[in-house]
């Protein structure tokens, strides 16, 4: 099974306040910086087969603060997880964007927005989602790799793994510096962990090959059954399968 990780950026100046969208110049301030290096600090000792990025500079800066804990790991910038295209929105103050007509749509029903001068929803979590299914193929079955991107992003990432309509994702947060993780296995994503700001790393470490889900009878269909019951956890259950 492929592990993704994916992260939103740090703070920024305008975060919460400006639809700052692809404006370029758009980096992290002293708390973004701060975070950055939060996360950095408690992804260290996960291996990472890739380290992917937004090419906006305030995902860039923060996955780079990721890449500085590994030695000599590069950050990979895709467009495809870059920001939603908000076309004429960009630039605005959300609370001005509140009073626009279409701000309910994006509310409700944002399978059905497309940004004025920008791109719709739908085609931004197509591409995202493709952007997601192509590393994995990419990197292989045995791959755990992080993705910095976008709220908007990520959330439609995670709507589309839990086979969500969009017009739910808005149900979903995604904090600033946050982690998510999603497992793809060979019949289903399973959401792993969402929004999670301090948890640690020893469920994600990765396990022999052999051990864990994979073990025994079943092989490459197993990793893909869900927990009957809901199951002990992610790290109980790698003891017990161990045991």
């Amino acid at each position: 099974m492929t592990t993704v990780l994916l992260v939103r950026h740090g703070l920024t100046a305008t975060t919460g306040h400006v639809l700052t969208g692809w404006l370029p110049g758009i980096g992290l301030d002293d708390r973004g910086r701060a975070q950055a290096a939060a996360v950095a600090a408690r992804l260290a000792p996960l291996p990472l087969a890739a380290i992917v990025s937004s090419p906006l500079e305030r995902c860039m800066q923060t996955a780079a603060a990721i890449a500085a804990t590994r030695d000599g790991q590069q950050v990979l910038a895709d467009d495809r997880v870059g920001e939603v295209r908000y076309g004429d929105w960009t630039g605005r103050r959300l609370k001005k964007l509140a009073r626009e007509r279409l701000w309910r749509v994006v509310q409700a029903h944002p399978s059905g927005m497309t940004f004025p001068g920008g791109e719709s929803m739908p085609d931004m979590q197509h591409r995202a989602v493709t952007a997601v299914r192509d590393w994995n193929a990419r990197l292989g079955a045995d791959a755990t790799y992080l993705i910095c991107s976008h709220g908007d992003v990520i959330k439609a990432i995670i709507a589309d793994s839990l086979g969500l309509h969009l017009d739910q994702v808005q149900r979903i947060q995604a904090d600033p510096c946050s982690l998510t993780v999603i497992r793809y296995t060979p019949l289903r994503p399973f959401l792993v962990r969402m929004n999670d700001r301090g948890g640690g790393m020893d469920d994600l470490m990765p396990r022999a090959r052999g051990h864990g889900a994979t073990h025994g009878r079943g092989g490459a269909e197993r990793v893909s059954d869900a927990a009957v019951g809901g199951g002990a956890g992610g790290a109980l259950e790698d003891e017990l399968t161990r045991g």
